[in-house]
C-alpha cells in the first residue's frame, strides 16, 4: 500500500516485530560479531547482507535512510556525516580525475567551494551555468566527458527555483544523471524524481532534523538512470571492481541498488564520512514531525516576506511564494504545497546597514545555521559565502546587502514585530 507523506514521515523505514522496540533502536557499536570468518568473508565480498563495521553501515542509519528513501520515492539511500559529504559522494561516485560536471551557479557557497576548488584539485572540472540559462546556453556547457549535472531545488540563499525538467532533459540527452539537492524543499514540498531527477541529496542538518541537534546528510537514488546504457562513461558501475573481488555493481545489484552500494562499498569504506547512529536517531525524531513543521515554516515565511515587501527600509525581497517573485510560476509548478521558511532580502544602506539591523534582532539569532525550529539569520557575503569573489557572489545571487532570514516555528506576529523594530532603528 502506498501511504501519504505524513504517514511515511511517522512510520516509514522501520516496522518493529513482536516484542521489538517501537522506536528505532540506537545501535551504538563500531563492530558486529560473527560465528566464523567465512560468515564475515561473505559480507566483505558483498555476497551476504549484514554489518561488520559502522564506518560503512549501521542498522540505525539504514532504518532512517530507508524512511527518507520512501519519502523521496527512491529505491536505495544512505546517510552521510553531513550535507557536504552527501554532495561530494554523489559526484565522486561517478566522476573522477579528468571528468567534467555541469552545475547550477546558484548553489550553497560551501558546495560551490567544494566543486570549484577542492574537487578541481582532484581533477574534476565543473562548468557553472545560471539556473535561468537558455536551452542553448545549457547545451553549450556539456562536454563528451560530462558525468553529471547538479542543482538545488531551492538555492541557498538566493532562493532561485531550479527548472528540474529542463535540466533533467539536457542531462539525459548527454547520457548523464541529474543530481538535485532537495534540502530546502524537503520531499514534503517537492519530489524531484517525479520531474526527471535521478539522484537526490539532503543536508539532513536542516529541516529534516529540524532542531539543530545533529549534523548529517543523505543520498537517495531513483533507480531509474540506466548506467548500463553508457558503460564506457560509468565503468565504476558497469565493469568489475577489483577492490571488491571483481563485482560488477549493475549486474549484482541492478539499477535499483548499484549506485548506493558502490558509494557504500567504495567511498564510505575509504572516506568513512558516516553519520553517527546517535545523530541518525535524532534525525528520525525530526522526520516524524517534518510534514507538520514544513507547513508552519512556509506559513511564517510567506507572512514575513509580505511584511518585508512593504517596509521602507527593505530594498528588495526574494521569496518564491510571493506572487511578485520572479520564480513564483516555477514554484507553483514544482512546489505547489509551499516553498520553505527562508526569506532573502536586501536592507537599504548595504552591508553595514544589514549588519546593524541584524544586531538589533531579539528573536532571530545570528548563526551559520538555517532551517530549524528557531528563527535565525545570516549575512552570507561575510559568512557562508565569504570565500567567493564579487563575480562568483553575483553568479550565485548573493549581493552585499543580502540577509538570509530563516523563519522558525514561532508566532509570525512576533517575528514581524521583531523585524519591524530592528528595521526602524535604521531610520
Amino acid at each position: 500500500m502506498e501511504y501519504r507523506m505524513g504517514t511515511k514521515c511517522v512510520q516509514g523505514g522501520y516496522t518493529p516485530g513482536n516484542g521489538e522496540p517501537r522506536q528505532i533502536p540506537i545501535i551504538q557499536s563500531t563492530t558486529f560479531k560473527y560465528a566464523t570468518s567465512e560468515d564475515m568473508g561473505k559480507l566483505f565480498d558483498l555476497e551476504s547482507a549484514g554489518y561488520f563495521y559502522t564506518r560503512l553501515q549501521n542498522p540505525t542509519n539504514d532504518h532512517v535512510a530507508a524512511k527518507i528513501c520512501e519519502m523521496e520515492g527512491g529505491t536505495a539511500a544512505m546517510l552521510t556525516a553531513s550535507g557536504q559529504a552527501a554532495s561530494f559522494y554523489s559526484i565522486f561516485n561517478i566522476a573522477g580525475c579528468g571528468d567534467h560536471v555541469v552545475s547550477s551557479s546558484s548553489i550553497y557557497g560551501g558546495t560551490y567551494n567544494l566543486f570549484a576548488v577542492t574537487m578541481k584539485r582532484m581533477g574534476v572540472e565543473f562548468t557553472f551555468v545560471s539556473p535561468d540559462c537558455t536551452e542553448e546556453e545549457l547545451e553549450a556547457a556539456f562536454r563528451p566527458n560530462t558525468k553529471a549535472v547538479f542543482g538545488e531545488t531551492i538555492a541557498n540563499p538566493a532562493l532561485t527555483v531550479l527548472d528540474i525538467e529542463k535540466f533533467a532533459a539536457a542531462a539525459h540527452r548527454h547520457g548523464a544523471p541529474l543530481i538535485v539537492d532537495n534540502t530546502f524543499a524537503t520531499p514534503v514540498n517537492c519530489r524531484p524524481f517525479a520531474w526527471g531527477a535521478d539522484i537526490v541529496t539532503h543536508s539532513t542538518t536542516k529541516y529534516m532534523d529540524g532542531h539543530g541537534a545533529g549534523v548529517g546528510g543523505c543520498i537517495v537514488d531513483s533507480g531509474k538512470f540506466d548506467w548500463t546504457a553508457y558503460p564506457e562513461k560509468f565503468p565504476g558501475l558497469c565493469t568489475p571492481d577489483e577492490s571488491y573481488h571483481g563485482v560488477v555493481y549493475t549486474e549484482r545489484f541492478g539499477l535499483a541498488g548499484a549506485f548506493i552500494t558502490k558509494a557504500t562499498a567504495q567511498l564510505m569504506r575509504d572516506f568513512g564520512a558516516i553519520q553517527s547512529p546517535q545523530n541518525a536517531f535524532l534525525l528520525n525524531l525530526g522526520l516524524e514531525s517534518l510534514h507538520v513543521r514544513m507547513a508552519r515554516h512556509c506559513e511564517n515565511g510567506l507572512a514575513v516576506a509580505r511584511f518585508l515587501q512593504s517596509h521602507p527600509q527593505v530594498s528588495w525581497v526574494r521569496f518564491p511564494g510571493l506572487e511578485t517573485d520572479p520564480y513564483y510560476s516555477m514554484a507553483q509548478k514544482y512546489l505547489p504545497q509551499g516553498v520553505c521558511g527562508v526569506v532573502s532580502f536586501g536592507v537599504k544602506g548595504g552591508r553595514k546597514a544589514a549588519e546593524a539591523f541584524m544586531k538589533r534582532l531579539r528573536i532571530a539569532a545570528i548563526e551559520t545555521h538555517v532551517a530549524d525550529a528557531r528563527t535565525c539569520c545570516l549575512h552570507p557575503a561575510s559568512a557562508t559565502h565569504r570565500q567567493m569573489n564579487d563575480q562568483e557572489l553575483a553568479a550565485a545571487g548573493v549581493s552585499p546587502d543580502l540577509v538570509r532570514y530563516s523563519c522558525g516555528l514561532e508566532d509570525a506576529a512576533d517575528l514581524i514585530a521583531d523585524l519591524d523594530q530592528a528595521l526602524n532603528c535604521l531610520e
